[in-house]
């Protein structure tokens, strides 16, 4: 078998064209003609001995060698680019301090963790997981200078809405049954208030006109996951950072009502940060991406990823 060696402009090309969604913008955004674009596809299939693309209505889809090829053009970017970063920011020094919610903990932080400390081995990461709402309270107050988190309606100067995430009912992954009985009021288990998510459970219910009973409240996300677990009642989250232990359900399974989407944000302490926390946003926003479900949502983030960085503030979604 031959040895392939693909060209990384090709699949730069390849990969802006799908973020897009038109090889045309590629190309402006690129620098180059479309001609060029499309001698970069027809070299990458060439490359690859197999169909890309496909004809679908009058555009083009990804076959099913296509998608693959996608997965592993990012990665051979991305490391690209890091390898990049870490040559010419090899001297970058200082510290930086990162706010997620506990969500992204698992999901998110040992990615970031490492990818920004193989290219910056020199700076200090300060770390902190906690709620929306003190996240948004550090970053007002300047004791945290990035932070990925939903958004609980605080308007703030310099964030940036990265996706709209379908919240979801989470039960325990076996004997449903255990916390969901004919004529009793459904048990929910929620983060201790104020949780945006507990008063939309709450509000849901109570909308569609279902009985309910706060049976299990934590202060902690694990607490929540253990008590779900253990069949004490149903929660809602997103499909992030889901243990084993639990598993998100259909709105059809016991007449439960269809939940909203929320908006997950990315904050930042100042409009125009330092190299260092400029370097952490880049990588957070990729693993952000990397950890949503494969959905509309996540294709939706690759657009916002690619378009010019919106300033200013965000209202409620």
């Amino acid at each position: 078998m031959r040895r392939v060696t693909f060209d990384l402009e090709v699949l730069r090309s390849f990969i802006t064209g799908m973020e897009l969604g038109s090889f045309a913008k590629a190309a402006d955004r690129l620098g180059r003609s479309t001609s060029a674009i499309s001698a970069q596809l027809k070299k990458l299939e060439e490359q690859a001995a197999t169909p890309i693309f496909r004809k679908s209505g009058r555009g083009l889809a990804l076959t099913d060698a296509g998608e693959t090829m996608l997965g592993y053009a990012r990665r051979l970017i991305e490391l690209n680019d890091e390898a990049a970063s870490a040559i010419h920011d090899v001297e970058l020094e200082g510290w930086v301090r990162l706010g997620l919610q506990e969500d992204f903990g698992e999901a998110v932080l040992p990615d970031v963790l490492g990818r920004f400390a193989r290219a910056h081995p020199k700076v200090k990461i300060e770390a902190r997981i906690a709620r929306s709402h003190e996240l948004a309270e550090r970053i007002i107050s300047g004791s945290v200078d990035i932070a990925l988190a939903w958004h609980n309606g605080a308007t703030l100067p310099y964030s940036r809405n990265l996706a709209d995430v379908q919240m979801r009912w989470i039960g325990p992954a076996k004997q449903i049954e255990t916390c969901l009985r004919d004529g009793e009021p459904l048990p929910l288990v929620a983060l201790e208030a104020p949780c945006l998510l507990r008063s939309v459970a709450t509000e849901t219910l109570d909308r569609a006109g279902l009985a309910w009973r706060m049976a299990f409240s934590s202060p902690s996300l694990g607490g929540i996951w253990a008590a779900v677990a253990a069949g004490l009642g149903l929660t809602i989250r997103t499909d992030i950072g889901l243990p084993a232990s639990v598993r998100a359900m259909t709105p059809e399974i016991a007449g439960l009502p269809a939940l909203p989407k929320m908006a997950l944000f990315l904050h930042r302490k100042e409009a125009e940060p330092d190299p260092i926390a400029a370097r952490l946003g880049d990588i957070l926003l990729q693993a952000a991406l990397e950890a949503l479900p494969g959905s509309g949502d996540a294709d939706g983030l690759r657009k916002r990823l690619s378009a010019d960085e919106p300033k200013g503030a965000q209202g409620a979604p």
